[in-house]
């Protein structure tokens, strides 16, 4: 549809803009002025975030695993992960090199020793363990330290056994 003068010729070039210029402004004179009130309660509606930061806007990775976490509830089980992950920074060099964790249940830490001396040098040191814990992953997830000692052989061997004191009398 083309735009015509008062002369009915039909406009071209500027004056064509000239008239559109025109209607855009007569409509807008025919609006109310000033801002609508908003409706308690209302929530504006918009295809884009605006200058402020919204949830819609792109997400760091690390930001949305952690609104992950908190969501699920996972967070102290992935601190129990940080003592297996961080084992050697937290206890040490030389504690790590002799023992390994096991298991966290419940504030307890279940720790396998390679020997019985590591294992009670681990029980001498247990508090000073717990802080250091304590210190580098989060307070109170550890509480307590299980030692275990090395595994024993078993001299069982098949379905069947004997009662009694078995080969160990066979020794020396």
């Amino acid at each position: 549809m083309s735009q015509v003068d008062s002369s009915g010729q039909p406009l071209h070039g500027s004056d064509l803009a000239r008239a559109a210029l025109r209607a855009a402004q007569e409509q807008t004179r025919s609006r109310p002025r000033g801002r609508p009130r908003k409706k308690v309660g209302a929530r504006r509606k918009r295809g884009w975030s605006g200058p402020g930061g919204d949830e819609r806007d792109p997400q760091r990775l690390g930001r949305l695993a952690a609104r992950i976490v908190a969501d699920q509830g996972w967070t102290e089980r992935l601190a129990g992960g940080q003592v297996f992950a961080r084992w050697v920074t937290l206890v040490g060099d030389e504690i790590a090199e002799h023992t390994t964790p096991v298991a966290l249940e419940d504030g307890e830490l279940t720790v396998r020793a390679e020997s019985t001396a590591w294992a009670t040098q681990l029980r001498l040191l247990q508090r000073q363990i717990i802080k250091r814990i304590s210190d580098g992953v989060g307070k109170d997830l550890v509480r307590r330290i299980k030692v275990q000692g090395p595994a024993a052989p078993s001299w069982r061997y098949g379905p069947k056994h004997v009662p009694g004191r078995g080969p160990r009398d066979t020794y020396g």
